[in-house]
């Protein structure tokens, strides 16, 4: 008989939200960046082609911050209403990066107001360029404030607990934790990688179709050599994020790698399947990369899960996403390293459909591997909502309607998704880019005249 249970659907509501979240936040962060390095180069090679590219980006950038700011409040108040335990123990603790990201979003808001207001209305668009420096850091602050409280749920600190309470609560060092560093630089390196990846994608599809005009082309290769850096940056920050959970998570890295044995010279596996008694078949094995991986070194010891009580080891199928998450990353890294090269070397085949067809799938597979990366790192701490000091079971909510929660939240995920998605295929249907070049040229004619 079915048992409504009240900690399940709290799970599958916020799994529901930050699934859809993190795809409008991912945007919101990275494409700032983008959109101030084509106003740049238009600005530095006075190309109006690139300048373009910044406005029509700006555009499709406020209806994905209008979404992310619906879904951001509905996180807010599901922190609340479905983790009410956690948020009477940490919300103290954590009240100060939610603060500071509410303040950041509000600074980008004000900043990005003005940047589309003003739109040629300095004489010197090097003025108006720096408008849209605001925007970027307040994108980007606000990501690395959020990520703050999630890097404190994973290495909690500053503050003491007696009889169930936090007291003594040091703000500073409670946001400044171990985690926060790599966890930071990773969500935004990854942000970056991913929006440029998505903007590839929309050009590659339009050179895929037939449409050569030379605006698609230099959007390609901007957002492919944006790309290409900022995966190169992923990759060293995931390094670096390894090490981070061989010393702080290691049941975490161990649960990832079906490390079950503490042993030195441990490989990496990839794939493959556990049978009945845990014993990996049918993988990939590199030899000696996990301790590699864990502490750069091939005979390095690494914890395996022999060493943690069984309730406290997380998901075991987390070893999937860790493996979608790596070879999404090495793939896109090698598409776009290809792309780079072969635009050195003129290799004609670049601009080939079968190539574009390939480039523009990168775009979905970044945002697949953001959503894997988001899903291991939170399915990862369980069974922890707060590791070391509370379980996530202890601080779900109670209430018997959560259910009805859920199926209200997935109506207006459905309708904000489809609204979103139509209102900006219309939005650039409706005005081509030949259309706004030939606007374009003719108000500069007039402006001449």
């Amino acid at each position: 008989m079915w048992k409504y249970d009240p900690v399940l659907f709290s799970r599958l509501l916020t799994e529901l939200t930050l699934t859809f979240h993190i795809i409008y936040a991912t945007i919101g962060v990275g494409v700032p960046l983008m959109i101030a390095i084509a106003q740049w180069v238009g600005i530095r090679k006075n190309d109006e082609h690139y300048i373009l590219l910044a406005r029509r980006w700006t555009r499709g950038f406020v209806i994905t911050v209008a979404v992310g700011v619906v879904t951001g409040t509905a996180i807010g108040l599901q922190l609340s209403l479905l983790w009410p335990n956690f948020m009477q123990l940490a919300g103290q603790a954590i009240s100060l990066p939610l603060f500071m990201e509410t303040f950041a979003f509000f600074f980008e808001a004000i900043f990005l107001g003005i940047y589309l207001y003003t739109w040629d209305r300095f004489e010197n668009q090097k003025k108006h360029l720096l408008l849209l420096i605001p925007v970027a850091i307040g994108s980007s602050a606000s990501a690395m404030f959020i990520t703050m409280v999630n890097a404190f749920m994973n290495t909690p600190q500053g503050f003491e607990l007696k009889d169930g309470v936090i007291t003594n609560i040091e703000p500073l060092v409670a946001m400044f934790n171990p985690a926060m560093p790599t966890k930071v630089a990773h969500v935004l390196t990854t942000a970056y990688m991913t929006s440029a990846f998505v903007l590839a994608s929309i050009a590659a599809w339009h050179l895929m179709r037939g449409n050569r005009h030379v605006y698609h082309k230099k959007a390609l290769h901007l957002t492919m050599k944006t790309a290409f850096i900022f995966s190169l940056a992923s990759a060293l920050v995931g390094d670096l994020s390894g090490k981070f959970l061989a010393e702080y998570q290691p049941e975490k890295l161990a649960a990832a790698e079906w490390h079950f044995e503490t042993s030195t010279h441990a490989p990496l596996v990839l794939f493959g399947t556990l049978d009945e008694n845990n014993n990996v078949k049918n993988a990939i094995e590199i030899p000696y990369a996990l301790s590699i991986l864990a502490h750069n070194h091939p005979g390095a010891e690494v914890k395996g899960l022999n060493e943690f009580p069984e309730d406290e080891i997380p998901p075991l199928y987390i070893h999937y996403l860790f493996d979608v998450m790596v070879t999404i990353g090495i793939l896109l890294t090698m598409v776009s390293a290809v792309y780079w090269l072969g635009k050195q070397r003129k290799w004609k085949f670049i601009m080939n459909k079968w190539f574009l067809a390939l480039l523009v799938t990168t775009g979905p597979l970044a945002m697949l591997a953001i959503e894997a990366g988001w899903y291991f790192t939170e399915v990862g701490r369980q069974p922890w909502i707060l590791r070391g000091y509370m379980k996530t079971a202890e601080a779900a909510t109670s209430s018997g309607h959560v259910d009805t929660m859920l199926v209200a939240f997935s109506i207006l995920y459905l309708i904000l998704g489809i609204a979103s998605v139509t209102v900006l295929i219309n939005m650039f249907r409706k005005n081509p880019v030949e259309k706004e070049l030939a606007e374009r040229s003719r108000e500069r004619e007039v402006v001449s005249q």
